[in-house]
C-alpha cells in the first residue's frame, strides 16, 4: 500500500483497509501512522506551505503539541498513563488530520459537515455543539479543527479531529469530557478510526459540490444549542435559533434575529441553560 505506515507497538491500526476504501475517491491518497508528532494539523500545514498538497491522513498516537480552535491546546491524554505512551495499552485518544486539496463554492459550514460525518458514523445519542464539538450528555467528547493553506491556484484543507475513547481527567479543563468508551464499551482508537474515515472523506467530497445546505436538516437534529439559553463571548445572550444555509448560528436577542460566524465568537450555553 503506497504511503502507508505502521506502528512498532501492538496497537494494530487499520491503514490498509483505511486506504482500499478511501484510495478510489481520492486519487493519490496516502495514509501514514506516527507515533508522536508536535501537531498532526501543524504538520499537515507545514507540508502545504512547502508545496505537498497530495491527499493524506495523518494518525498520531501522541501529540506534544495539539491545538484547537482559538489558539487553545488540545490534551492528548497520552500522559496520562505510562503504559499508554509507551504503546503498551490502548489509547486514550484517536488524533489524526485529513489533508485534500478542496475547491468549494462556499466554504461556510465545513466544520459542521465535518461534525455530523463524525457523529452519524459513531453514536445516535451525540450532538453537536456549534461550531465544531461533538458532545454527550453536557460533556464535550471531540473537537475538530479546519484550517486552509494557499498554494499557488490551490486551496489545502487540514481538517483535525481529536476524540476521547477512554475516560480522562478533568482537571484542567473548561468542559468536563466524555469519552467514547461509554458509550461503545470496548472500543478502542484504531476501531474508531475504522468507523470515521471513509464517511468522513465522502462527507467533506460532497460538500465541496453542494455546500452546507445539504447538511442543515441533518444539523438540525443533532443541534445542542437549539432552544437554549447561549452567551457568546463578545457579551451578546439570547436564544439558540439553529444555524442558516451557510451554516452561521441564529441567536434570538432582545434586539431580534442575529447570526454569528465561527470567526466572530465562542458560544457556550449560558448556565444554567434551559429550553425555551
Amino acid at each position: 500500500m503506497k504511503g502507508a505506515q505502521s506502528t512498532s507497538g501492538p496497537i494494530r491500526w487499520p491503514a490498509e483497509a483505511v486506504w482500499e476504501a478511501v484510495s478510489p475517491l481520492l486519487a493519490g491518497f496516502t495514509v501514514e501512522v506516527v507515533p508522536e508528532i508536535d501537531s498532526t494539523n501543524t504538520e499537515l500545514m507545514r507540508r502545504a506551505r512547502a508545496g505537498h498538497i497530495d491527499p493524506v491522513l495523518l494518525v498520531a498516537e501522541n501529540q506534544t503539541a495539539g491545538r484547537g480552535r482559538l489558539g487553545r491546546q488540545w490534551f492528548s491524554g497520552a500522559s496520562e498513563s505510562t503504559a499508554n505512551h509507551l504503546n503498551e495499552g490502548p489509547l486514550p485518544s484517536l488524533m489524526f488530520s485529513l489533508g485534500l486539496p478542496l475547491a468549494p463554492h462556499d466554504w461556510s459550514g465545513l466544520s459542521l459537515a465535518v461534525g455530523l460525518s463524525i457523529v452519524e458514523s459513531l453514536h445516535p445519542e451525540l450532538q453537536l455543539k456549534w461550531p465544531n464539538d461533538v458532545w454527550w450528555q453536557s460533556r464535550k467528547l471531540a473537537g475538530i479543527l479546519i484550517e486552509t493553506a494557499s498554494v499557488g491556484e490551490v486551496r489545502y484543507a487540514v481538517v483535525g479531529v481529536g476524540i476521547n475513547i477512554a475516560p480522562r481527567d478533568a482537571e484542567g479543563l473548561s468542559t468536563p469530557p466524555a469519552s467514547l468508551s461509554e458509550l461503545l464499551p470496548g472500543i478502542d482508537a484504531p476501531a474508531t478510526l475504522a468507523r470515521v474515515a471513509e464517511p468522513l472523506v465522502r462527507a467533506i467530497l460532497q460538500f465541496e459540490t453542494h455546500g452546507f445546505v445539504a447538511w442543515r436538516a441533518a444539523f438540525h437534529a443533532r443541534d445542542l444549542l437549539y432552544g437554549h439559553t447561549v452567551q457568546c463571548s463578545d457579551g451578546l445572550t439570547g436564544v439558540a435559533r439553529g444555524v442558516d444555509a451557510s451554516g452561521a448560528l441564529l441567536v434570538h436577542t432582545e434586539n431580534g434575529l442575529r447570526k454569528i460566524t465561527s470567526a466572530e465568537v465562542s458560544v457556550r450555553p449560558a448556565s444554567p441553560a434551559h429550553p425555551i
